[in-house]
């Protein structure tokens, strides 16, 4: 089953254009994303495509390729837009993001049923010009 097309005008249109009802349609019951952050199910990815169209103005998520094979498509993305709202606690900076990423998705029966994203977050933060965010060291006594 040929499942690439209809998986990427739905990623496109949730991602790209905040329709997060596309999105919901094309994901099993038990779907679950896989990142370097952990697991999640699909409120929370729900809830970051909210999140960047919230803070990102003009956001946009383009399809740069698409590969599928058997059960598996592989997306390599990009995201960009204008940092206009306040973002994992970085307040507005009114810079241009972008960000480069893959996600590899398993598919059941018209439906995906797990992804494993990876990006890099140092490209976002960087992009909005943040280069340290500090941390303290523990001492012991």
């Amino acid at each position: 089953m040929n499942m690439l097309p209809r998986i990427i005008e739905a990623w496109s249109r949730a991602w790209g254009e905040g329709d997060t009802r596309a999105f919901e349609e094309i994901v099993a019951e038990n779907y679950v994303r896989r990142s370097k952050s952990g697991q999640e199910g699909l409120p929370e990815v729900i809830r970051q495509i909210e999140e960047s169209h919230a803070a990102f103005s003009d956001f946009t998520m383009d399809v740069l390729h698409a590969v599928e094979d058997s059960d598996l498509i592989a997306i390599n993305w990009q995201s960009h837009g204008r940092h206009t709202g306040t973002f994992m606690g970085v307040p507005p900076t009114q810079r241009i993001v972008t960000v480069n990423g893959a996600s590899f998705l398993r598919h059941k029966d018209g439906l995906i049923t797990e992804e494993s994203v990876v990006w890099d977050p140092r490209e976002l933060l960087s992009s909005m010009n943040i280069w340290h965010l500090g941390h303290q060291v523990r001492t012991n006594p």
